[in-house]
């Protein structure tokens, strides 16, 4: 099988990490960890954009290189996705050796094959966005919005990309390709797009303005925009023109899945990249699926630095824990749409579901289990109710797979709460307490402690991509390993003697401010 091939838009590293960025990389780190739970070779690969204009005057400000500017930073960012417990596979600068070879050698082969022009421009030049802005762009008064940051008029020579002759070719790409970009309606959005185009893509800026990028191998006076150079990262650290590369490209490419913001969709990774793959030569099979995630608010309202209303991902690590944040943030998004991050319910996800839910289901079952069975748990035939509720949990299982399959990870969360509910009921239901009264009963007893451990298997297995660290300490406390989510799920045979672990708690409550 072709390994599942995961890679996250770059970081700007002139950014600061934000509520945006730690969901996508949680997003794309739980689908990578969910693969390799289903046995299949993961390839994930993030990492940092270090060039560009904003880049260079930020560390003239600061008297230093723009190197070690852009190197301070990214381990800012290597920091925290360690933190995050982000479990990438390949960490992407723009400026390794590596990727800058590549981007020269496919600047050359586009040139050679006509794809590259030079020419005069005169226009208003987006300092913030690093682009020549056209009237599409102007406000109703005829003035550029303040989204577009400083904007200055520029005439100058640069080098162009036919964009132009790629707008037949992308219209039919994306209606005969429909699941190019998930969720379907911004594929909608996208072919708006790409009927509009009607200009070439400047590819260039002079080395007068700006000096740190990736040199033009054919024209030195002149370095690679940085999105031209930012979105080739995605084929150059997967081994593509790269000799020293230890990876596959042919077993990687395409990839599975792109996960980016929706507004950087269009026109960058939605128009300009593949248009610059089919450029290349790549084929229309050939071309990488694009995963769309809405935005964050926070309380309702925009995250902005000006208003104060800000998210710091450090302390909301240091304040609700790993597992809460990580759980809450895939629990609470539908993917592709807009969400907001609210405290309240936060701390209610993490108590009714992993507090109370799993985590009390674990406890409970423990100590019945060393409260009945001091002695050690003996294998037994499951009895019929106790088989019955094992084959609904499986089934929830495929349930989970579909839901995971399509990147739904809030409704893939929902059956390990299902589970969860089901095996509460269950014991509500059979009341151990009272069977372990009866001497006529103690298989039976036996049986349905079994079937809780085995509840917990599954459940704590589903969990594991969301909150690996809490995952694991279950499994620690289980004594057991998580189940192999194989399209034949089998429940390995349960030990001739258990002895259940200690039962501490994995998710105490957390203090609830006014």
């Amino acid at each position: 099988m072709k390994p599942y091939f995961i890679s996250t838009a770059i970081d700007y590293t002139n950014a600061i990490p934000h509520i945006g960025h730690t969901y996508e990389k949680i997003l794309a780190d739980v689908l990578a960890r969910y693969q390799r739970l289903r046995g299949r070779e993961v390839f994930f690969l993030t990492g940092v954009d270090q060039h560009g204009q904003k880049v260079q005057q930020a560390a003239e400000k600061q008297g230093i290189s723009p190197q070690a500017f852009t190197d301070a930073l990214s381990e800012e960012f290597i920091t925290l996705w360690k933190k995050l417990g982000i479990s990438y596979d390949v960490w992407a600068s723009t400026t390794h050796p590596c990727h800058k070879r590549v981007v020269q050698k496919i600047l050359t082969n586009l040139l050679e094959k006509g794809w590259l022009y030079k020419a005069s421009y005169q226009g208003y030049y987006s300092v913030r966005q690093e682009q020549f802005l056209t009237d599409k762009e102007r406000s109703e008064d005829g003035t550029f919005g303040p989204e577009w940051g400083e904007v200055v008029f520029l005439e100058e020579e640069n080098w162009y990309f036919r964009l132009s002759k790629c707008r037949s070719w992308l219209i039919s790409f994306l209606e005969t390709h429909p699941h190019f970009v998930t969720p379907s309606f911004r594929q909608v959005e996208l072919k708006n797009a790409a009927a509009k185009i009607n200009g070439d893509l400047c590819i260039s800026r002079p080395k007068s303005r700006l000096s740190w990028g990736i040199e033009l191998p054919f024209d030195p006076e002149f370095v690679v925009y940085v999105w031209f150079d930012a979105l080739i990262n995605y084929i150059s650290f997967a081994g593509y023109l790269n000799d020293e590369s230890k990876t596959n490209f042919s077993s990687l490419w395409p990839c599975n899945d792109h996960v980016i913001g929706k507004d950087i969709l269009i026109p960058a990774h939605g128009i300009y990249w593949p248009c610059m793959l089919h450029a290349i030569g790549f084929l229309d099979e050939q071309m990488p699926h694009l995963l769309v995630h809405g935005f964050w608010t926070l309380n309702g309202e925009k995250i902005s630095k000006s208003t104060g209303n800000v998210f710091d991902v450090h302390q909301a690590i240091e304040r609700f824990g790993l597992a809460a944040l990580r759980y809450y943030l895939m629990r609470d998004a539908v993917m592709g749409r807009d969400a907001d991050f609210s405290e309240e319910r936060l701390l209610n996800r993490y108590h009714a579901e992993l507090s109370n839910g799993i985590g009390n289901l674990l406890n409970r079952s423990l100590g019945m289990i060393s409260r009945y069975r001091p002695e050690g748990l003996c294998r037994v035939s499951l009895t019929q109710e106790c088989s019955s509720l094992l084959e609904g949990h499986l089934n929830l299982v495929h349930r989970y797979y579909k839901e995971m399959d399509g990147s739904q990870i809030h409704d893939g969360l929902e059956t390990m709460v299902e589970i969860v509910t089901r095996t509460n009921v269950f014991i509500d239901t059979k009341a151990p307490w009272k069977i372990a009264k009866e001497s006529d009963q103690e298989n039976r007893l036996s049986a349905i402690l079994i079937t809780l451990l085995e509840s917990l298997r599954i459940a704590a297995t589903l969990l594991l991509p969301v909150a690996p660290d809490a995952g694991a300490k279950i499994f620690s406390q289980l004594g057991f390993d998580p189940l192999v989510l194989s399209d034949e799920i089998v429940i390995p045979e349960f030990p001739e003697k258990y002895y259940a672990g200690k039962a501490t708690p994995i998710f105490p409550r957390l203090l609830e401010e006014k």
